[in-house]
């Protein structure tokens, strides 16, 4: 059935591709399906979301992680087809283009969670730095496919592009801004093309040319994407930490003795510790994630790329109520979890084991023509044999870090620095 929710400008491909013939799905499908049968997502499955993969089997990963993602997406496509006299079954928020929005967003994180993006942010200073959300477009655009001689990424439309691009302002942009490179929520100056292919040529605004108002600018999809991110992870990671007995009736009461909380932040308190008692937070925190999904409305946005695309026509809003809850879940994940001894130290191992990966790298083959030891993947090396300047190997280097899991992070470490490590099988293998 034709949506005209989306034009021509939306379907546009990069590089331009055409849709092999007799093939039953839409433009949004396949890359949908090509984000699941591909690599890179399937690497996810031994990547750190909250606790180190691989420590239980309970947890969640960061594929897990980016299925349930998908999944609350593609419900509140559903809930806002069925809710918004907006929309209807002829003009509607494609549900496949949002879920292979969602599976996607977290492709380009590295190993070990958080710390192994800053850590690589930090390697990286020199040379263009390290994002999560830019790794994420490098791949799709230019990793994904790549062999030499042959197209490069999944040839995304306008309208997946835009979504994934959660950040829009470059390294450069907050450089200018603030003097320093940015910490996080940055894209590499190198994909500011892509920014300019998402514009359709045209010039940003006055009002867009600051890096926050770059990066609060985002497709109805993105919207989408963001929120059930922030559903899933402020939820689950709830769910996860109790699990690990990080959260616990006493440890809650503490916290909460300690915050200024407001009477429906100590209300929500209250129900999350008689759950607890009870032995029945799974369910309940199940049964958020529908309050959550039902909070969302749309309402309708006049600016640019507007009049070009109903992508850019809509803002996704959200009960004050419900993101209140999920600001508080987050605080609580952050204090009694992420800031927890037990998962620094294990941060602060993951940190130094990509460090000094990292290190070994650079020394033996950053340089072009260089004699060093032969450390890479010969797939690796091939393809940073073409590369001619030292940035551009140095991108590489952190291309093949980041791709790898966690436990081929630290299996990669002891072969270098353990000398008890393994053996000449192993090491042909």
């Amino acid at each position: 059935m034709h949506n005209d929710f989306y034009s021509d400008f939306d379907l546009e491909r990069f590089p331009e591709t055409a849709t092999p013939k007799g093939d039953y799905r839409s433009a949004f499908q396949i890359e949908r399906d090509r984000i699941i049968f591909s690599y890179p997502f399937r690497r996810l499955q031994s990547k750190t979301q909250v606790f180190q993969s691989g420590e239980y089997d309970f947890y969640r990963t960061r594929l897990t992680h980016s299925i349930e993602v998908a999944k609350v997406g593609r419900s509140i496509c559903e809930f806002l087809l069925a809710s918004s006299d907006l929309l209807n079954k002829q003009f509607h928020i494609d549900a496949d283009l949002t879920e292979a929005i969602c599976l996607a967003h977290d492709i380009g994180h590295p190993p070990f969670g958080h710390i192994g993006e800053r850590k690589l942010n930090d390697l990286m200073s020199a040379h263009g730095g390290f994002e999560g959300n830019a790794q994420t477009l490098r791949i799709l655009t230019e990793l994904i496919y790549e062999r030499p001689g042959r197209t490069k990424g999944i040839a995304p439309t306008r309208a997946f592009l835009d979504g994934v691009m959660k950040y829009k302002a470059t390294q450069s942009d907050w450089i200018a801004q603030t003097g320093k490179a940015p910490k996080h929520h940055f894209i590499y100056d190198e994909q500011a093309q892509w920014r300019e292919i998402i514009f359709g040529g045209a010039s940003a605004p006055d009002g867009l040319q600051t890096p926050d108002a770059l990066n609060r600018f985002k497709s109805i999809e993105c919207q989408i994407m963001d929120w059930a991110d922030d559903t899933a992870y402020s939820l689950h990671d709830i769910v996860d930490g109790i699990h690990a007995r990080y959260i616990s009736t006493g440890s809650l009461t503490e916290w909460a003795a300690g915050q200024a909380l407001d009477q429906e932040q100590s209300t929500l308190v209250d129900t999350l510790c008689e759950k607890i008692k009870r032995n029945s937070y799974e369910p309940y925190f199940g049964s958020r994630v529908g309050t959550f999904v039902h909070a969302c409305t749309l309402r309708p946005r006049r600016g640019f790329l507007s009049d070009c695309s109903h992508r850019h026509a809509f803002d996704l809003k959200i009960d004050p109520a419900v993101k209140a809850e999920s600001a508080l879940y987050k605080s609580i994940a952050l204090d009694l979890i992420f800031k927890s001894t037990q998962l620094q130290q294990i941060e602060f191992k993951g940190g130094y084991i990509l460090e000094r990966l990292f290190a070994a790298l650079c020394e033996h083959c950053a340089e072009p023509g260089s004699k060093g030891l032969n450390l890479l993947p010969s797939p690796v090396q091939e393809l940073l044999n073409h590369e001619a300047d030292v940035t551009g190997r140095h991108r590489r280097l952190c291309d093949y870090t980041a791709g790898l899991t966690d436990g081929l992070a630290v299996r990669t470490y002891k072969r270098l620095f353990d000398a008890d490590f393994g053996s000449i099988a192993e090491l042909s293998s």
